[in-house]
């Protein structure tokens, strides 16, 4: 069908009825005008240039189109599509879920008398957004202009529309103040109550506000305010949104926190949209002002029954948060100095000393004879109980490494984008920290086990594994005939979830209070005693996530492969420490008859289990802590090429830690290694290695700049928070 068509239908249905508002003739136009392919945004341009060509080449077609779009809006409820559309519900997350479950199999009913239903009918497929945003906003504009909509509308026609937007300022209003008043809110920054809440003052502007322009929509010769009052007020809003979000950053944040903020900080958006649309001095400023909010609700409309869009909006500061609590657990595995790098040894090879008797353990739970059911308890409980004492030895399981130094990564990239010198100097200590913690499980694991099963043999008579048991444990490591590879790939997926679990329950614990409520309890006080209770309450309270993550990561390791054996699925876990036990006591039940083509052939097969392990568990630990923050890395081949010469020039800095006085001199990155990416050449001592983390995610550093000054903090903060941040931008131009 073309525009002719088109517009002849419309001028023939307005000439029969003069107020029809059929929705067949705004879906056919919307069709001619969606590009054959979605993604095709340079066809729909010139779609809509050509109807703006038509447009102007017929005066009757373009009175028509202006009347039948008139007719189309101005005659049903306009309030609904600007305050719900694009704007989180009030039902909790799981609430919200079951409703676009139950939306996608049963739409909901249309009502004709509401925009918000009916734009979903003529925007009606998925994925509109992504042509009706790609087109540029002078695009549009152009056909705003070539319907005749710039020129006054009656003024009954006019009025109405007014006070749709009014109506919806109105409403923002209140849902603005209902949700500054919740208590999770005040809970968080118990200032609210001790001041004027801008939150109750913003109302009272509002409806002063919309009172004085009724009235001046009715006598024009009335004077009536601007919204600069109601401006300054939603400012003062957004300041107290960015405490609450920089509070969060040291006590923890939940999902109906980030629901409510999430709520609050559209709903302020959508107003100041509105209110901008409202005090608009002329026409072409109405329109610049309309079109970003009419993508906005295309977007939003056709993303109203996506549960991933649900899932992102609503967990976006919580995955922030537990990233974050994993990046500065990751600290801990970035080795700088000599004595950090022996002491990761160390702690690596009381670590590989306890895996060998866990997979002792685990061998002699295999040789019982119960359901699937008790070898995942067994396992569970062998995995579980080891990994949370190599955590309370402070030792280290080199595989847990990636999901904690992903974070802090995913952190320097967001912190300080142009430091590409830094970012190749942090990558290069954490690929010689997770080295030397893979040699030291690995070192100590593989002897540990190989005595232990010479030392069962010793004692018993019997090998601590059968020949056959012992051919069935190396094809488990065979790369190449054996499902290992793909195994050690769902290690790695239980990795990178142990780390969220780990971050989790770490904000969790400090969201929650837990040690302080756990110091409440009168029969714990009078089983521990008051200074065991406080050092007990204190470790829990710095532990609880490691804890927690070592725990479940024990339970999926145990309880995965009996899963497969109970639904007969080809799953199970492949981990490159208990590989290297495994190989151990297949040796020894071999008695070493075994040809060394086969041994170095295993040897392989387990070094690709374990980069398996950490490929997997770093890659998705990364994406997920860079999406967080919505954060794009798009230099990734200039860093490679920046690593790549880091290790012509010192490949020995990948293996092993400086020598003292290598550390101590003045080091200065090639002036072209990181082209007008990088910032200026760092000059010091070991300082240029490291880069200048921000303790508070991204959130926190944007409210440091926009903060009033209160009671807390200095009023010059935003300011020189604001100037360091003009210094790096000015840098990275």
């Amino acid at each position: 069908m073309s525009f002719d068509i088109i517009l002849t239908e419309i001028e023939q249905a307005l000439q029969q009825d003069a107020q029809c508002k059929e929705l067949g003739h705004a879906r056919a136009l919307i069709s001619v005008l969606r590009p054959e392919r979605i993604t095709d945004v340079q066809r729909a341009t010139d779609n809509v240039r050509a109807l703006c060509f038509v447009l102007r080449q017929h005066r009757t077609w373009r009175l028509a189109l202006r009347q039948y779009l008139i007719n189309l809006i101005g005659q049903r409820k306009l309030v609904h599509l600007l305050t719900d559309t694009g704007i989180t519900l009030n039902n909790g997350f799981w609430g919200a879920a079951a409703t676009r479950i139950v939306n996608r199999m049963l739409p909901p009913l249309i009502n004709d008398d509401y925009v918000k239903d009916i734009f979903g009918q003529i925007f009606c497929h998925p994925k509109d957004y992504v042509w009706v945003n790609g087109i540029a906003d002078s695009v549009w504009h152009d056909l705003i202009l070539s319907t005749g909509l710039r020129a006054r509308a009656p003024r009954a026609t006019h009025t109405a529309l007014t006070n749709e937007v009014l109506n919806a300022v109105q409403v923002l209003s209140y849902r603005i103040t209902t949700i500054g008043l919740e208590a999770e809110l005040v809970r968080n920054y118990p200032a609210i109550e001790k001041f004027e809440s801008p939150f109750l003052r913003q109302n009272d502007e509002i409806n002063d506000y919309v009172l004085a322009y009724r009235g001046w929509l009715m006598n024009r010769t009335q004077q009536r305010d601007d919204c600069r009052q109601i401006e300054v007020l939603l400012t003062q809003c957004v300041d107290i949104v960015l405490r609450i979000r920089k509070t969060a950053a040291v006590t923890g944040v939940s999902i109906s926190l980030t629901r409510l903020l999430l709520r609050l900080t559209q709903s302020m958006d959508r107003l100041r949209t509105l209110l901008a649309i409202l005090d608009s001095q002329d026409t072409t400023q109405t329109i610049n002002i309309s079109i970003p909010l009419f993508k906005e609700l295309v977007c939003a409309d056709n993303k109203q029954h996506s549960l991933r869009e649900l899932m992102q909006s609503n967990t976006e500061l919580l995955s922030l948060q537990v990233t974050e609590r994993a990046g500065k657990s990751g600290e801990h595995y970035v080795t700088n100095t000599r004595a950090e790098w022996l002491g990761m040894l160390h702690s690596a090879l009381g670590a590989g000393f306890i895996v060998g008797f866990m997979a002792l353990i685990k061998i002699l739970f295999g040789a019982l004879s119960m359901a699937p059911f008790g070898y995942a308890l067994l396992y569970s409980l062998n995995y579980s109980s080891g990994f949370m004492l190599v955590h309370v030895l402070h030792y280290t399981i080199a595989t847990k490494q990636p999901a904690m130094t992903a974070a802090l990564i995913a952190r320097a990239i967001d912190e300080g984008k142009q430091k590409l010198d830094e970012l190749v100097e942090l990558i290069v200590k954490v690929f010689r920290s997770q080295l030397i913690a893979i040699v030291g499980n690995i070192g100590l694991a593989m002897p540990t086990a190989y005595i232990i099963a010479w030392l069962w043999y010793g004692i018993s008579g019997n090998h601590l594994v059968s020949p056959e048991k012992a051919q069935h444990l190396l094809h488990d490591l065979d790369p190449l005939h054996s499902l290992a590879l793909p195994h050690a790939a769902i290690a790695g997926v239980c990795l990178f979830l142990s780390g969220l679990i780990s971050g989790y329950y770490d904000n969790k614990a400090s969201y929650a209070h837990i040690p302080a409520r756990l110091r409440q309890l009168s029969w714990l006080r009078a089983v521990l005693g008051e200074a065991r209770l406080q050092r007990v309450t204190e470790y829990i309270g710095n532990n609880l996530g490691a804890l927690a993550g070592n725990f479940f990561f024990g339970i999926m390791l145990g309880s995965i492969g009996q899963f497969g054996q109970f639904f007969g699925l080809p799953v199970d876990i492949r981990h490159i420490t208990f590989s290297s036990a495994n190989f151990a006591f297949a040796l020894v039940g071999l008695e070493h008859q075994m040809d060394w083509h086969l041994v170095l052939y295993t040897l392989t097969g387990i070094l690709l289990i374990g980069l398996v392990n950490l490929g997997v568990s770093f890659s998705l630990a990364l994406l997920v802590a860079l999406r967080s923050r919505r954060v794009s890395f798009g230099k990734g081949s200039h860093l490679l090429g920046l690593l790549w010469r880091r290790f012509r020039t010192g490949a020995r800095d990948f293996f092993l830690p400086e020598k003292a006085s290598q550390a101590a001199e003045t080091v200065q990155p090639a002036a072209d290694d990181c082209d007008a990416l990088a910032s200026p050449p760092v000059t010091g001592t070991t300082d240029r290695a490291e880069p200048s983390f921000n303790l508070l995610p991204e959130a926190g550093n944007q409210a440091t700049g926009l903060f009033v000054a209160g009671e807390d903090e200095p009023a010059n903060k935003g300011t020189s928070t604001a100037s360091s941040s003009a210094t790096r931008q000015q840098s990275l131009l």
